[in-house]
């Protein structure tokens, strides 16, 4: 078994706690999914958020879909003058058997134009 990385992201439309929520979850449910993965595949996983989401931890939405024994951390985004506004991303690290090659990353809605090479 290898341990690989996978990268995703979600644009938020709003800073809310409840979407930001909703919106995380499924970023997170997304990729386990296209990965094909069980929470005891997680080794753990960083969040960024972009410097205008603040009404909660992208992390804690983790928790509320039973992500409870995996190491998680949050980070702030760099504030790059012209980026992608109310961005939440996540790096992954995971135990796999996929060649790096097929891991799916998952960019949903309006952020798989940040990574057009890799979104899937």
């Amino acid at each position: 078994m290898a341990v690989r990385a996978v990268r995703g992201a979600v644009q938020l439309e709003r800073d809310d706690p409840q979407h930001m929520d909703e919106r995380v979850g499924e970023l997170l449910t997304t990729v386990l999914e296209r990965n094909d993965l069980t929470q005891d595949d997680l080794i753990s996983i960083w969040f960024t958020a972009t410097p205008d989401l603040r009404s909660d931890f992208p992390a804690a939405a983790a928790r509320r879909i039973g992500i409870t024994d995996v190491p998680l951390i949050c980070a702030q985004e760099l504030d790059i003058e012209g980026a992608m506004p109310r961005v939440v991303r996540v790096l992954a690290h995971i135990e796999s058997d996929r060649p790096r090659p097929e891991v799916a990353h998952v960019y949903l809605g309006a952020a798989a134009a940040l990574r057009k090479d890799i979104a899937q």
